[in-house]
């Protein structure tokens, strides 16, 4: 018994669609994660394109066995929400662990953990001179 002879042309393009997207997400997130030199840039790339991902392909995965089984699916909708909450948790946890490991071994790369004193806390000083805004004419400047 096969159920795709009754299947709407339309709906299985725009499953095919999807499909398309998702599966070139998850490829372009791969890339990301060959080409990229730093741990810090590899877990960017595949954590931006997974969640898109898998967006796309839970989208069509309810379009499809909505429109096969002729009532509301939406328990692929779950699935892309728990890994659309996991996805940005697992990346945090990596790169703090990462962060924490290069900064216990000194890494030069990585940003001190405190900022030398002062730096961030007052801005910058400046003369009056500097500070001449060029839009005024030289009468309200003295």
């Amino acid at each position: 018994m096969n159920h795709l002879n009754d299947f709407p042309l339309w709906v299985a393009c725009l499953v095919a669609v999807f499909l398309f997207i998702g599966a070139g997400l998850a490829l372009i997130g791969s890339f990301g994660l060959y080409r990229l030199r730093s741990f810090y840039d590899r877990i960017h790339a595949p954590t931006l394109n997974t969640s898109w991902g898998t967006a796309a392909i839970v989208l069509a995965s309810t379009i499809y066995f909505s429109t096969l089984q002729s009532r509301p699916v939406f328990h692929e909708i779950l699935i892309g929400i728990f890994v659309t909450l996991t996805t940005p948790v697992t990346l945090m946890l990596l790169s703090r662990a990462a962060l924490y490991r290069d900064r216990a071994e000194s890494n030069p790369d990585v940003p001190a953990l405190n900022p030398p004193e002062g730096v961030l806390d007052q801005p910058k000083a400046t003369n009056e001179a500097e500070s001449v805004n060029p839009d005024r004419d030289e009468s309200e400047q003295k």
